[in-house]
């Protein structure tokens, strides 16, 4: 099953639907769909977009990502495949009333937890277990194992993804305005990037372009541009050895002070410092 943009094609006779993702990259378009989806990245590295947030993804991290919520993994780009094992089912998959039996009155909280959708920071080698094994289960095993996760998730600790509440579906012309701007910055935030180049690509005037580009991911366009830059930088100061200075130039700035202040204002602590929090 491919997942298209803005839309998730259901199987005849599939209440829960699992995809294994495994391939050079992941499929890197912004969409978004009713089902929550669950996904573990079994083997990757990048960028994760989802709502009004960006956050690193690497070997074995498990997200949850809520209903309706924009979103897209960006691969980073190299020789090795990526695979990433997907759930996808809603609070409907089940029958209309299902997830509101008593008997099953502990896992309830879940659909609420998981509206934000969130990363997993505990159980996290449980979860690769159940999950790994998903594909090659027949359809009423799958069902058991995963009110089982759904139970395990609930009592995990988690760190949230994203706190923008969406109003509505985003329609496809907008998704395509923004697919083309995401994908404009993320292979480009390294350059220098003007608010005129980014509008012109949406074919609007710079102030349009700002008022589009906030009302749909609360914030602004160079708020998106500089925490790409930024986490960036922390996927170079977790994975190599060069010096900060360098870092920041490949992550887009031009300054190394802007870097040390913007780092410092997003993330609590200098780059320095995250450095050596990292190697610990």
């Amino acid at each position: 099953m491919r997942v298209l943009p803005f839309k998730i094609p259901k199987p005849l006779n599939q209440n829960l639907i699992v995809q294994v993702d495994e391939s050079k990259m992941f499929y890197n378009q912004l969409h978004q769909h009713e089902e929550l989806q669950l996904s573990l990245i079994v083997k990757g590295q990048g960028k994760l977009i989802v709502g009004d947030s960006i956050h690193q993804f690497t070997d074995h991290d498990f997200f949850v990502i809520g209903s309706k919520c924009p979103h897209l993994f960006q691969s980073e780009k190299t020789n090795e495949e990526v695979k990433m094992i997907s759930l996808f089912f809603a609070r409907d998959s089940f029958g209309t009333d299902f997830f509101d039996l008593a008997d099953i009155e502990e896992i309830q909280s879940f659909f609420e937890i998981a509206n934000d959708g969130f990363r997993l920071l505990s159980d996290k080698r449980t979860i690769l277990e159940s999950l790994i094994e998903f594909p090659e289960l027949d359809k009423f095993t799958r069902f058991i194992n995963l009110l089982m996760l759904i139970k395990k998730l609930c009592k995990a600790e988690r760190e949230v993804l994203t706190s923008y509440v969406y109003p509505k579906k985003i329609g496809n012309r907008d998704g395509q305005r923004l697919q083309v701007i995401f994908d404009f910055v993320i292979h480009n935030f390294q350059q220098e990037i003007s608010l005129e180049s980014a509008a012109n690509l949406a074919f609007m005037t710079p102030n349009s372009f700002c008022r589009f580009f906030k009302s749909r991911t609360n914030k602004t366009f160079f708020q998106f541009l500089i925490e790409l830059r930024l986490e960036h930088a922390c996927q170079l100061l977790n994975n190599t050895e060069f010096p900060i200075a360098e870092i920041a130039e490949k992550s887009g700035f031009n300054s190394i002070s802007n870097f040390n202040r913007q780092f410092k204002a997003q993330k609590g602590i200098s780059p320095s410092q995250y450095s050596i929090r990292t190697m610990a």
